[in-house]
């Protein structure tokens, strides 16, 4: 089925009011490094790839069932977690964030996701086997959409601007880097703004 307008949006710093990776690493009293590692990835001073491998290889030595509660407990953007429970058959989360480790978040949300992805070892521990590329992410969604709208704030969500027909950089969390925003068509730093000019897009 083709839709009309697709809604692409990153998770982290995004729906969510905090960086959850940092939060995780609350656990293991590394929140301050794992938040640095974090902030250069944003800004594309590390790459997602070696960044993310780094962070998993970190976070994977809390417990699984520790990192769900946590999960659970991550506040959402009231107006943008909103618009996508009234708009989840045009909405999509793209995220490299992993399978496993954000489902408690996700499954309030309803919509289709795309995330890295994991395997459970004998211990329901989850073992990496993909990062997420956004390009190609977006390339396959847009085979059934006519419009990619795409919000986002890191670094790494260039990939899915290029690949959008509209793009969107969202500063409600975090200070964006100057090569976010020139790569965005649209910047805004308030969730219900940013819904009022998205319901602009809403397929009929």
């Amino acid at each position: 089925m083709i839709v009309k307008n697709k809604f692409i949006f990153d998770l982290d710093g995004t729906i969510t009011k905090i960086e959850t990776l940092p939060l995780l690493a609350k656990e293991l009293n590394l929140f301050e490094e794992i938040k640095i590692l974090t902030d250069l990835t944003l800004c594309g001073k590390i790459s997602f790839e070696q960044s993310f491998k780094l962070r998993y290889f970190i976070l994977k030595n809390i417990p699984p069932k520790k990192i769900l509660e946590i999960m659970e407990t991550v506040e959402f953007d009231e107006e943008i977690s909103n618009f996508i429970r009234e708009n989840k058959k045009f909405c999509s989360i793209v995220t490299g964030n992993l399978d496993f480790w954000i489902e408690p978040m996700t499954k309030k949300l309803g919509c289709e996701v795309f995330s890295s992805q994991s395997s459970l070892d004998e211990n329901k521990i989850p073992f990496l086997t993909k990062i997420l590329n956004k390009a190609e992410t977006v390339r396959e969604i847009k085979k059934t959409s006519d419009k990619i709208i795409s919000v986002g704030d890191g670094f790494n969500d260039i990939q899915m601007f290029n690949e959008s027909d509209i793009s969107i950089a969202y500063g409600g969390v975090h200070e964006l880097s100057d090569k976010v925003l020139n790569a965005a068509d649209y910047f805004f730093d308030d969730g219900k703004n940013l819904c009022s000019f998205l319901k602009n897009f809403v397929p009929r």
